[in-house]
């Protein structure tokens, strides 16, 4: 994956968690449209499960709402089984799968009220 983060952090929001000084957590988010795209959300493997990734989450759709955005949607590696259910437990639907860079994506959304 070849990814200019030079000129996403120019066109992107970031959100950061930081902890001591480290960077634990992080969410990459761009709108399109009437929708956030959650372009990249991770948190520090020995961090996973103290519930950083819905805060993270959460960060997303309070920004959505404010920018007066109807939706969000993201989209994961079939693969990462865990990531989906954590979506899937916060209203995430399941949209479509595709094949891409010899894997599976999937591609998910929430509406937004």
């Amino acid at each position: 994956m070849k990814v200019d983060y030079r000129q996403a952090f120019l066109v992107h929001d970031f959100a950061l968690i930081e902890h001591e000084g480290n960077l634990v957590g992080l969410i990459e988010t761009t709108p399109e449209g009437d929708t956030l795209l959650i372009v990249n959300v991770a948190v520090e493997p020995t961090r996973q499960g103290r519930g950083l990734g819905r805060r993270l989450m959460g960060y997303a759709e309070d920004l959505a709402r404010s920018q007066g955005l109807k939706r969000i949607r993201l989209y994961t590696n079939k693969l990462f089984d865990r990531n989906i259910k954590l979506y899937a437990s916060l209203g995430y639907r399941l949209d479509r799968e595709e094949a891409l860079n010899g894997g599976v994506a999937v591609h998910m959304s929430k509406p937004l009220s």
